[in-house]
């Protein structure tokens, strides 16, 4: 039986609603790898936002400093520390789904799929914390970590102007400009 994975930190889901992220257009996203999934359980932007008590309402625009190599989930430290602070103590679930309506394969993402119908919910795992789950998964080899230290300067020239780029085009979304600020205040403040 071929089963598929979503994270979400909503419990009690029977049925995965589509839902707008990003792409702007609602869709149901899983991954046949349940690693994948461990990304998704924590959202940088909206932990900071909450945390630091600014005031939003509607959907939360999404951040992951993710790619993907040799078939593995790669996860870069955009800054120092920041697979524990988007990560560490985060609850959340991962739901497991056996048959995906109007699945299409995500040609840009491995072993991930998209719907944009409603996908009925086969069960489900409570993860305690998100950072130790990834953790464990690193140690296994299921995903790769790579920590701010770690990154090669051409990787830290491009989150340089890839936060610059970012930070100009989000002036329409307060919650992550705010969360730029506060990332990366040594870039930002340079553009005002």
């Amino acid at each position: 039986m071929k089963v598929f994975y979503h994270a979400s930190p909503i419990h009690c889901i029977e049925i995965l609603e589509p839902r707008v992220s990003n792409h702007g257009e609602p869709r149901v996203y899983l991954s046949r790898k349940r690693e994948n999934t461990l990304v998704y359980l924590s959202n940088a932007v909206e932990k900071y936002c909450r945390e630091t008590g600014f005031a939003h309402e509607g959907p939360w625009y999404k951040w992951g400093s993710y790619g993907f190599q040799n078939g593995l989930v790669r996860i870069d430290e955009y800054w120092p520390g920041a697979l524990e602070e988007t990560y560490k103590g985060v609850p959340g679930y991962i739901y497991a789904a056996d048959e995906v309506p109007g699945m299409e394969e995500m040609k840009d993402i491995p072993d991930a799929v998209a719907t944009s119908q409603p996908v009925p919910v086969l069960g489900c795992e409570y993860v305690p914390d998100a950072c130790e789950a990834i953790l464990t998964a690193a140690e296994a080899g299921e995903i790769l970590v790579r920590r701010y230290h770690e990154l090669p300067e051409s990787m830290l020239a491009w989150i340089d102007s890839c936060i610059k780029r970012e930070y100009e085009e989000a002036r329409d979304i307060p919650t992550y400009r705010h969360f730029l600020e506060g990332k990366f205040p040594e870039i930002t403040a340079a553009l005002e």
